[in-house]
């Protein structure tokens, strides 16, 4: 079982914010982090960030690097939306500069206007995914690449630096929907799962994951990750008290820019806090949070990506619930 420190709601911050000071934060806990024996620190991807600013995680990534120890870097990358040859170097790029320690989180994306914006019609990201995706692939393994496809050409190139991981640094492929649940398990791939969806729905869709992967014939996976909103305090009472005003604005952002129509059913994240929370948060006192991860650890998770802190939130209060999790937590369940 492998803990992750999620930077995604600390790369965010508040759209009148010292983004300096936040940062000088970030590399403050990430040290932390690695002093408490995380496993991973990870890091999400979004553009036109409006009403948050937010940092880009390779580049922030490549400066963590050095606070990181021996913990594995895992970085978003919008591939519905990036340059593949770009996105493929700079990649290789913080491979080198880890040592190979780089994990590439496939994401689709879900915000109109991150597709407008980049010329990106929606009903063409998921064949641009996987184009970037199968392109980058080729990059990456250092020989001469012709590749002809719908949306990116190149004619007899080679990668500008090669990453350490051969043939390619691993990934995870992120995925809502069922259909893209399946298609994923199929490929053989290793699913990301959602951060937003309930436990109930995700318990469902790593039954449709296990079974199309047995279907064309791959073994069992061995990584199978997840993300959630965690926040760890001596009480329940008091883990929702402090976490409920920036997790319940962070959501209502996200339901502004359509995350909750992007899962499957008829989620809704414009409702009490209390039913938002329930199965889709791991809020509490240490022997909650055990509890409820149990409960993914019980259906095959092997990695938790755990965002302790949200835009706004202070540095000192996502140090608290770091630390407890470490002492109290993670003990039970590695």
């Amino acid at each position: 079982m492998k803990f992750g420190f999620s930077l995604s709601g600390l790369l965010q911050h508040t759209g009148d914010g010292d983004m300096v000071a936040r940062f000088a934060d970030i590399v403050a806990l990430v040290r932390l982090a690695r002093e408490l024996g995380y496993d991973y620190i990870y890091a999400g991807q979004h553009f036109l960030t409006h009403p948050y600013q937010m940092l880009q995680p390779v580049a922030s990534l490549a400066r963590l690097a050095a606070e990181t120890g021996d913990m594995e870097l895992v970085t978003i990358a919008l591939m519905g939306l990036v340059n593949p040859v770009q996105m493929a170097e700079d990649i290789a790029t913080l491979d080198v500069i880890t040592n190979g320690r780089v994990i590439v989180a496939a994401a689709l994306g879900y915000r109109e206007e991150e597709y407008r914006s980049f010329g990106v019609a929606r009903a063409d990201r998921l064949p641009r995914m996987l184009e970037t995706l199968e392109l980058a692939k080729l990059l990456w393994a250092g020989g001469e690449v012709t590749y002809e496809g719908r949306f990116h050409n190149v004619s007899g190139v080679h990668i500008g630096v090669r990453p350490v991981q051969q043939p390619h640094p691993r990934i995870w492929v992120t995925a809502n929907g069922d259909r893209m649940v399946r298609r994923i398990g199929a490929m053989g791939d290793v699913w990301y799962l959602n951060p937003h969806a309930p436990h109930e729905t995700l318990a469902r869709q790593i039954g449709l994951y296990k079974q199309a992967r047995a279907e064309a014939g791959h073994p069992p996976a061995d990584v199978l990750p997840v993300a959630r909103e965690t926040f760890v305090a001596e009480t329940r009472e008091r883990a929702f008290e402090i976490a409920r005003p920036f997790l319940a604005a962070k959501y209502a952002t996200y339901a502004q820019w359509g995350q909750d129509k992007a899962l499957p059913g008829d989620d809704s994240f414009d409702v009490p806090f209390e039913d938002l929370a329930a199965g889709r948060f791991v809020l509490g006192a240490p022997e909650d949070v055990v509890r409820d991860l149990q409960r993914f650890k019980d259906l095959g998770v092997t990695h938790f990506s755990l965002r302790f802190g949200w835009p706004g939130t202070p540095r000192e209060v996502v140090e608290g619930a770091m630390r407890l999790a470490a002492a109290e937590v993670f003990p039970a369940l590695r």
